[in-house]
């Protein structure tokens, strides 16, 4: 049987349906019951009843894995990104505008989102604080959508203009729990953290995307900052001084940048992804060497890989986990041999990464006490990274490949290609409607156990996927 793969042009869909598991994934781990669940449901370092945390505790479970999914699928989106506009020919100045552009975007998402959950403005939010949730969507809707081009300059910048001033003077008159109005100390410190990453990723892209080993060698400088500012020296007093100045260090700590460690693997492969586009469809059409089957072999195993190293660092089999994942690969690798299309070399390509990141993250594993996510270990920046690769070409195959990206991948591309709005799509719009409708009274009544309650969250979750998807099928997507 013969696979054409049909993507859409620029664009790997596949990659798209990555940072949709990852945007679903966050979603769904803050709204499944608090501390009921068996501990793999949660993140390991806080594990229930009490939920408290605990950093000697080594692993990892499919919670702990969302971000790192989502940084690796946003350095992948960055070569995707700036090389597309270096082939238009865009000045360099122009490009470095719109990386700081998008860093300040980030910012100001990170420090507005924070403080317009109705939560954040009353520990049991009252209909007044559901429907200020509402109204800051709407806020955010008119600082961050991408206007029609067709629209005239002067009504962009008007909306723009009008949803600045609305977010501003809304963070500066609502209330919090704390009793405070505004304070830079609050922000939502993971679109931090992806701010960094993307600034700084899309920097040292545009400094080595020509050189290969230049950008691997950035990772020594990382690995030199991620370890030298604990003992004393130059970078200790430049971490303390950085970390004391409340002006920088709200948006900005040394520390931030160790998850370049996952956004550095992520932009290799999204160079590869722009290999792999820039050939597709200009050269002869080609034979697959791997038919159907062998394609649903090789799926297969990519998750499998996922259930070994879950369960292996979660049980702690130690050596058996680096002897049965390194078995795994073996097999992988024998199934990848011989490609004879662009896309077949592409995943062979991948693959390799793929298994270099997880032997590196598992040879660290030891180091740090084990793999943690809480505080991150340097286990945990490589062998997520592995995992990434491989869940990507797992997408590259059902979606790229075999066209499920209609029905059964369809929502999880959608809520990839605005994970944004996603973002806050749960606590600024869902959530409200079902309070203020009561609708989720009954709802909760019936959910009463845990496993019900999961449901209850995995339900929530899919209304908000079909939430994001209403705004991507009809092209309205959110700056990011």
């Amino acid at each position: 049987m013969n696979i054409k793969p049909q993507s859409e042009p620029n664009r790997s869909l596949g990659l798209d349906a990555l940072r949709g598991v990852a945007i679903v994934g966050m979603i769904l781990s803050g709204i499944i019951p608090w501390n009921t669940l068996p501990a793999w449901m949660y993140h390991i370092q806080t594990p229930p009843p009490s939920r408290a945390f605990d950093a000697n505790v080594p692993g990892i479970s499919w919670v702990d894995l969302v971000f790192p999914y989502f940084l690796f699928a946003l350095g992948a989106a960055i070569p995707l990104a700036l090389s597309r506009r270096l082939k238009k020919g865009t000045p360099l100045p122009r490009i470095l505008f719109s990386i700081a552009e998008r860093g300040f975007l980030l910012a100001f998402f990170g420090l507005f989102v924070v403080h317009i959950r109705p939560w954040s403005m009353m520990p049991d939010p009252d209909a007044a604080a559901l429907l200020f949730g509402i109204l800051g969507f709407a806020l955010m809707f008119m600082i961050y959508t991408r206007m029609p081009e067709t629209m005239p300059k002067i009504i962009q910048t008007l909306i723009r203009v009008i949803g600045y001033a609305g977010a501003i003077f809304f963070m500066m008159k609502l209330g919090n729990p704390k009793g405070e109005t505004f304070t830079f100390r609050n922000r939502d410190i993971i679109i931090i953290l992806l701010m960094v990453s993307a600034v700084v990723g899309s920097l040292a892209w545009l400094l080595t995307r020509e050189n290969i080993l230049m950008r691997l060698g950035f990772l020594g400088i990382l690995m030199a900052l991620r370890l030298s500012p604990h003992d004393a020296g130059w970078l200790k007093i430049v971490s303390e001084w950085n970390s004391s100045q409340a002006w920088l260090s709200w948006a900005f700590q040394i520390g931030f940048m160790q998850y370049l460690f996952i956004v550095i693997p992520g932009t290799i492969a999204g160079d590869m992804l722009v290999q792999w586009m820039s050939k597709k469809g200009r050269q002869p059409s080609e034979a697959p060497a791997w038919d159907a089957p062998h394609l649903s072999a090789i799926a297969a195993v990519m998750i499998l890989l996922h259930l070994i190293l879950l369960a292996g660092l979660y049980l702690r089999w130690d050596f058996g986990n680096m002897l049965l994942s390194a078995i795994i690969l073996l097999l992988g690798w024998q199934m990848m041999k011989n490609p004879a299309t662009e896309m077949e070399r592409l995943m062979q390509t991948l693959y390799k990464w793929g298994a270099y990141w997880l032997i590196l993250g598992l040879f660290f594993e030891p180091y740090e006490g084990g793999i943690k996510k809480d505080w991150a270990t340097m286990s945990y920046f490589f062998v997520t990274s592995g995992m990434a690769i491989f869940l990507l070409i797992f997408f590259i195959i059902t979606i790229d490949i075999f066209k499920w990206n209609k029905r059964l991948m369809g929502l999880l591309i959608d809520n990839g290609q605005n994970p944004m709005i996603a973002y806050v799509a749960m606590s600024n719009v869902i959530w409200p409607l079902l309070a203020l409708t009561h609708l989720n009274k009954p709802i909760e009544a019936i959910t009463k156990t845990p496993w019900l309650g999961a449901m209850r969250g995995a339900f929530y979750t899919f209304l908000m996927m079909l939430f994001v998807s209403f705004f991507t099928r009809r092209k309205i997507f959110w700056r990011s």
